[in-house]
């Protein structure tokens, strides 16, 4: 039930069924011990409009979210790395996103541990970039034919191939644009190609598809594909590191839908505090808690 719902079932007002609530996640989630820590995803939440941003900590055995940092970045962890030291947990592995901020702060705060790069977000990255291409090309049409046939085709080339739609025509639409744009259509089988570098059955494998990967995507000659290919080979430790610890920010992805539907719900949260702690209870940790 809504904290409104108990209220009008028990006729008290809505401030004290959420002060009784807000309590109860203090003493439940202010001391959590993180000793067993091993493997760790991390991400933010935007929560407000403005870019005001919560960032997020799960505990990748329990499912359990374990920090909320107000904002995003390195500076957004610092009370989690303090929690942390006291708590002399191990922690192996860390799963993120490619942010210059978080490797820097996890290289500074967990040297021993693994940084692996999430792979939703790589495929991610790059379908933004071939949303861009779409749109430069599309600009620089020269004729109504090309920007016409290309017009409409963004989530066309998103989509993965079985989800096509048959009765729309889009498999006959997408294949019309790829015939007539060479760079598109070289970046679309690329985009295809890229999610094989997490199907293979060891890490040996896995390198020679990246290798091969990053060797046609420099020989195509579209700029946005090389200059993705730079990336990728930068990054080549961390992705690769999946095989070595099979752990992503997707559950992360998955509570972080959970917040938004909660938030939705309450109609945004004026007591960020209480807000934090509701996050902190979206999973029940299976931690031990002090306090």
């Amino acid at each position: 039930m809504t904290i409104q719902d108990v209220a009008h079932h028990l006729g008290v007002s809505w401030d004290v069924i959420k002060d009784m609530q807000k309590r109860d996640l203090i003493a439940r989630y202010s001391h959590i011990y993180l000793k067993n820590l091993r493997c760790i995803a991390i991400d933010e939440i935007a929560v407000r409009k403005g870019h005001n941003y919560l960032t997020v900590v799960l505990d990748m055995e329990s499912g359990a979210v374990v920090f909320v940092g107000d904002g995003k970045g390195a500076e957004a962890l610092i009370p989690f790395w303090k929690k942390l030291r006291r708590s002399r947990a191990k922690i192996k592995a860390v799963a993120i996103d490619m942010s210059p901020a978080y490797i820097s702060a996890i290289s500074s705060h967990l040297p021993g541990a693994t940084i692996v790069f999430d792979h939703f977000h790589v495929v991610k990255l790059f379908n933004d970039k071939l949303s861009d291409l779409r749109r430069d090309l599309y600009r620089e049409a020269k004729d109504d034919l090309h920007k016409a046939v290309l017009k409409g085709t963004r989530w066309l080339l998103l989509k993965n191939p079985e989800n096509l739609d048959a009765e729309k025509r889009e498999q006959e639409r997408l294949e019309e644009a790829l015939k007539l744009n060479q760079p598109l259509s070289c970046a679309y089988y690329l985009k295809e190609y890229l999610r094989q570098i997490w199907l293979q059955p060891n890490k040996e494998e896995a390198e020679k598809v990246l290798r091969d990967w990053i060797k046609t995507a420099l020989a195509s000659g579209v700029k946005m594909l090389m200059k993705f290919a730079n990336t990728l080979a930068a990054f080549k430790s961390g992705i690769l590191a999946y095989y070595d610890y099979r752990i992503s920010s997707g559950p992360l992805e998955g509570t972080n839908n959970k917040i938004k539907t909660m938030k939705r719900m309450a109609y945004g949260f004026r007591d960020m505090e209480f807000f934090k702690l509701k996050i902190m209870a979206i999973h029940e940790t299976k931690y031990a808690l002090v306090g």
